[in-house]
């Protein structure tokens, strides 16, 4: 198994993407002037319990930040991330209005 990915940007399907193991994991998203919105986070079921959604996430995140990007995390995968890594809550807008 790679636990190590490259993640690419595919801004004409809106979503960031891993192929790994044949398979494709994606974080789909929508831009809005200086923010990010993550919306669906989806790890194929060949892939499932590996860890790749959450690598996923945390490379998503480091190209957030290298964008200077405002994120406001509206799939509750990527939330549950942030609950547990903390030190990313930085990169959220904490009174984001998601309409």
């Amino acid at each position: 198994m790679h636990t190590d990915f490259e993640v690419i940007d595919n801004p004409s399907k809106n979503r960031y993407e891993a192929r790994v193991e044949n398979a494709i994991a994606r974080i789909e998203y929508t831009k809005k002037e200086d923010k990010i919105f993550l919306t669906h986070t989806e790890v194929p079921q060949s892939l499932a319990g590996k860890g790749i959604g959450s690598k996923l996430i945390s490379k998503v995140l480091e190209d957030i930040e290298r964008k200077q990007l405002k994120l406001i995390p509206l799939c509750s995968f990527v939330a549950s991330y942030l609950k547990r890594h903390p030190e990313w809550n930085k990169l959220v807008i904490q009174d984001a209005n998601t309409e």
